[in-house]
């Protein structure tokens, strides 16, 4: 039998009439009606080339027909690769490179900026707006709506997530549809979801949180889903009188905290608050039960193994902890140096093992052996530890990764940018607490001379380089950096001496 998300998720389906997909406008697409959808723009791609195996690359704004595509490319056997729609041209340029995919879809009007990127590539290169128009919707409306679902196996590529490189070099994860259906299923089971709920879907669709875990946990169950463009705190609040679920990063909630309307009586009708993509700040999380009743659940991923582990939909849902282990999912902590496995209590390497882990990363045999074991843990690059009642800590990150607003940024990429400019002499990008996005990307530079260059001038150098949300918040300056006897610089230093700087 085939193992292929699509041919699963669609002989799952127990009400075809049932809405699967409800609009901030108010147009209702049953899940018959997202078949048939699926299966015009799968004939689209078919017609366009695409074969299994082949990449089909995005970078466009949330719409329903980005997530039609989605689940298009996975029926026709394709690798969906969805691109973050804040990355620049010259990014692009580099994972479209890479990944040679058959087809790159992008709005019509970076055409011109993207065309040439996409040219040395291979790819043919097609166009979808916000509101979902373009030659794809055209090639879509124009072809049959019945598509014979590609027989994929558990093993076979699904989808292929670029994660930011320490060197500067991103890196290609590839999930395959086991994967994905695994970490599906298994999430359904652990927060009950079923064909009754509403999920209020207010995030991104480029990465794992918004594209496989709301979609797919969503359609598994049959349940339906009110797609919103974007994360409107107005928005959900009105809707939670009819929604039961919220999936969000730690800044919808702190957002949403901001609201005077939001009390008991508005959150009545959720049964559900999943909050994950970067570390929830005990604070938020008392302060939300203190208003709502509900507490927050939270649950630890990334984008090489999907979810690894949440706290209990019953039971104690503890703030600063990630819960357990999700069924199937092994999760231990290791001696960094030696690999050993390291006892409860201790802090240490987060490794996983299971069904939920990728296969590898894209053309980088090295950099695949080197983070997954021969015994199939994956090194997540995670601190943490276990604490006497089972739940997971994550108390630091492994090569100083920044997670701001629910987005991975690593400090090379930045600090490669800042050191080009007229006038640095060296620079440290560290993250540090803020209330909004959990973290805040900032720099830290030694200029040539005290009056060299100011914040605004490597701000706006900056601008266009690199997407915004890899921007600095903030440039500091000082004379030197601290470093260790070795000459590494002590980042947790820097982190300790600018703790506060978004505080109050």
């Amino acid at each position: 039998m085939t193992a292929n998300l699509f041919h699963i998720l669609e002989t799952g389906i127990a009400d075809p009439h049932a809405t699967a997909i409800e609009t901030a406008g108010g147009e209702r697409i049953s899940y018959a009606d997202l078949i048939a959808r699926t299966g015009r723009m799968a004939n689209a791609l078919a017609g366009m080339g695409v074969k299994p195996g082949d990449r089909v690359a995005a970078q466009v704004e949330k719409s329903v027909q980005a997530i039609i595509l989605y689940l298009a490319a996975v029926r026709a056997g394709a690798v969906f690769l969805p691109l973050n729609t804040g990355y620049t041209s010259s990014e692009i340029d580099y994972f479209i490179g890479d990944a040679t995919p058959a087809v790159f879809v992008c709005d019509p009007a970076q055409v011109d900026a993207l065309a040439d990127a996409a040219s040395r590539a291979g790819a043919r290169i097609v166009t979808l707006d916000a509101g979902g128009q373009g030659s794809l919707t055209d090639a879509a409306a124009a072809a049959p709506a019945d598509f014979a679902t590609v027989p994929r196996q558990a093993d076979d590529l699904a989808a292929l997530l670029y994660t930011s490189g320490t060197t500067g070099r991103s890196k290609g994860a590839m999930l395959t549809h086991g994967n994905l259906v695994s970490n599906t299923t298994a999430l359904r089971d652990a927060w009950r979801y079923t064909a009754q709920d509403v999920l209020i879907h207010a995030l991104p669709i480029f990465h794992t949180h918004g594209l496989f875990v709301a979609t797919n946990v969503t359609l598994f169950s049959g349940a339906s889903m009110i797609f919103l463009a974007k994360f409107d705190p107005d928005q959900i609040i009105g809707l939670m009188d009819r929604a039961t679920v919220l999936m969000g990063v730690p800044t919808f909630y702190v957002r949403l905290l901001g609201d005077g309307r939001l009390d008991r009586g508005r959150t009545a009708h959720m049964r559900l608050f999943v909050s994950g993509s970067a570390p929830l700040l005990a604070e938020t999380h008392r302060e939300w039960q203190a208003r709502t009743g509900h507490a927050i659940l939270e649950r630890y991923g990334m984008t090489e193994t999907n979810m690894n582990a949440s706290n209990p939909y019953e039971g104690d849902r503890i703030a600063g902890t990630v819960g357990m282990p999700l069924p199937g999912v092994e999760i231990i902590v290791t001696d960094p140096d030696t690999g050993a496995e390291l006892p409860q209590g201790e802090i240490g390497m987060i490794e996983v093992r299971g069904p939920n882990v990728f296969k590898g990363y894209w053309q980088m045999p090295e950099k695949t052996a080197a983070e997954l074991r021969d015994n199939g843990f994956f090194i997540t690059g995670d601190l943490g530890k276990f604490d006497e009642c089972g739940y997971l800590h994550i108390v630091g990150r492994g090569k100083d990764l920044i997670i701001t607003g629910g987005y991975n940024v690593y400090p090379k990429e930045i600090e490669t940018e800042i050191d080009a400019l007229p006038g640095v002499v060296e620079s440290a990008v560290i993250g540090l607490p803020h209330r909004d996005f959990g973290e805040g990307v900032t720099a830290v530079i030694v200029p040539t001379g005290r009056d060299a260059l100011s914040e605004h001038d490597v701000l706006a150098a900056l601008d266009g380089r690199l997407a915004k949300f890899k921007q600095p918040k903030r440039v500091l300056f000082v004379d030197d950096l601290p470093r260790n006897t070795m000459g590494k610089v002590q980042k947790n230093l820097l982190r300790d001496r600018y703790a506060d700087l978004y505080r109050g």
